[in-house]
């Protein structure tokens, strides 16, 4: 069966922002193919870099949301039982591996060890990819990449990449946009005037400020969006933070009211 890759393009310029040298940086290691791994806190933008990366390079994009329950089939594909016999069904990977797009498995460390070794030959001199169950070795397709994402403040012994899987990669760190940035993306992103969009910045801030003190992450910058784009809507400004930052954070009684303060202070 045939795949129309243009299924897998993506026609409309994702709004990205860069931070720094990143997009230059990215282009240098796509024209050398090398894989790419981008490591952030939840929510600030690393999706969303490799859309605009995928969009900005012309290649199709295939993204797999990486879970627990993924084993190496899900990755490269397996036979299916139909009523005239069997049929092989490519996986993600191995469609991509064919088509030449990229790859970007998110939340890789998601994933079980046993199921990640599988990309190993794909990210060195090799790029092949071997089909145990259907005798077949795929050669990459030359524009073929592999993109990896993992939030590091959810790393323990069980959730880690080893590093015969690390040191295949050539790597990103992401964090939240410095302020000006981060109001400028708001605004952009939602409609919001740029004064509203600082005072959610600033929330967002505090909120951050609690990283370790109570709170595993601080509030993205994607929950941040959430909340512009509600008082854009014409949801009063209190409510929409409440209902976008404070309640999807936390269920800690103390530190949701130490939220709920900085935005009853700053909307007051």
């Amino acid at each position: 069966m045939t795949v129309d890759v243009r299924q897998y393009l993506i026609e409309k310029e994702p709004y990205y922002e860069a931070q720094g040298r990143e997009v230059a940086l990215y282009q240098a290691a796509y024209r050398n193919r090398l894989p790419v791994m981008i490591k952030g806190p939840t929510g600030c933008g690393k999706s969303r870099f490799v859309e605009y990366m995928a969009w900005r390079l012309g290649k199709p994009l295939i993204t797999v949301a990486c879970n627990e329950d993924m084993t190496a089939s899900d990755l490269v594909g397996r036979y299916l039982l139909e009523a005239n016999g069997t049929r092989w069904l490519d996986g993600p990977l191995t469609t991509a591996a064919r088509l030449g797009a990229i790859c970007y498995l998110d939340e890789v460390v998601e994933a079980r060890q046993d199921t990640t070794v599988v990309i190993h030959p794909l990210t060195d001199h090799r790029r092949t990819l071997p089909l145990d169950k259907k005798g077949e070795l795929i050669h990459a397709h030359p524009d073929f990449q592999l993109v990896i994402s993992y939030n590091p403040g959810y790393q323990s012994l069980m959730k880690d990449l080893k590093q015969s899987t690390r040191q295949r990669f050539t790597a990103f760190d992401f964090d939240y946009p410095e302020a000006a940035l981060e109001t400028t993306i708001l605004s952009q992103e939602t409609g919001l005037d740029e004064v509203m969009s600082a005072k959610l910045v600033k929330i967002g801030q505090v909120a951050r400020d609690l990283k370790g003190h109570g709170l595993d992450e601080g509030i993205s910058t994607r929950l941040l969006v959430y909340a512009a784009t509600l008082i854009a809507d014409g949801v009063e400004p209190r409510d929409a933070c409440r209902m976008a930052l404070a309640r999807p954070l936390t269920d800690d009684a103390d530190i949701r009211e130490v939220i709920e303060h900085a935005i009853d202070v700053t909307f007051a």
